[in-house]
């Protein structure tokens, strides 16, 4: 197994539940044919450096998972099925790409707030 990481941007219109229902759709899909979630973020409502079908904005959302490189193709072409994603990028990671993934969560998790010294 392969480690990989997708970004995908569904339509900015839609709601709260729609775009839950897409994120979950792509998570089952994943897990269904043998693969495994190592992290995801929701990257949420950001601006798109060029309009794409019309819209400025659109909802970001990463998922890093291992699975076949047999999957791949079948991802992508669920991707291309659903109307709600307007673009998606899927990318073999290799050894390196895996460590600042896994350093750069640790840092996330190490994240501690300093206490406040009151004069």
């Amino acid at each position: 197994m392969n480690n990989y990481e997708t970004v995908f941007i569904a339509n900015p219109v839609l709601s709260a539940q729609q775009m839950k229902e897409a994120v979950e759709k792509f998570r089952s899909l994943i897990v269904e044919n043998k693969g495994e979630i190592v992290h995801e973020e929701d990257w949420g409502l950001r601006k798109l450096a060029y309009p794409i079908q019309k819209k400025t904005t659109g909802f970001y959302y990463l998922i890093q998972f291992k699975a076949n490189p047999e999957f791949i193709s079948k991802l992508e072409i669920e991707y291309k099925r659903d109307e709600r994603i307007m673009r998606f990028l899927t990318v073999k990671l290799d050894k390196y790409a895996i460590e600042y993934n896994e350093r750069k969560r640790a840092r996330k998790g190490e994240v501690v707030e300093q206490p406040k010294v009151e004069e």
